[in-house]
C-alpha cells in the first residue's frame, strides 16, 4: 500500500501539467498520532494555473484530493505558482507556521 504522499504525488502528477511538485508530510510538526499522515503541504507549479486566481487553483487541487480528505486527511497548505511567480519566489515556498495546539507527540 502506498503512503497517502506518494498517493497526493500520483494525483496532482495525473491532474495537472506539473512543472514543480513538492509533498511535505508535515504532521509530525502537530499534535497528531506518529504515522497519522494527516497533514500536508504542496508546493505545485504548473501553465494551469496562468491566468487564474489564487483561489481558483486551491479549488482545483482540493478537488483533485477529495479522495484523501474523505479517508481522513485532516490539512493541506496549498502553495500553487506559474512558473514566473516560483521563478520570482527563487524557487522557495514559505515556511508552514507551527501548530497552535499541542507539543507535536
Amino acid at each position: 500500500m502506498s503512503s497517502r504522499a506518494e498517493r497526493i504525488e500520483q494525483t496532482l502528477d495525473a491532474g495537472l501539467q506539473l512543472l514543480h511538485l513538492e509533498v511535505v508530510d508535515e504532521s509530525g510538526n502537530h499534535s497528531v498520532p506518529q504515522g497519522a499522515e494527516s497533514h500536508f503541504k504542496v508546493v505545485t507549479v504548473s501553465p494551469q494555473f496562468d491566468d487564474t486566481t489564487r483561489i481558483q487553483r486551491h479549488r482545483l487541487i482540493n478537488q483533485l484530493l477529495q479522495s484523501e480528505f474523505d479517508r481522513g486527511m485532516h490539512a493541506l497548505a496549498i502553495h500553487a505558482y506559474t512558473e514566473q511567480e516560483w521563478q520570482a519566489r527563487f524557487g522557495e515556498a514559505p515556511m508552514s507556521p507551527p501548530c497552535a495546539g499541542g507539543s507535536g507527540k
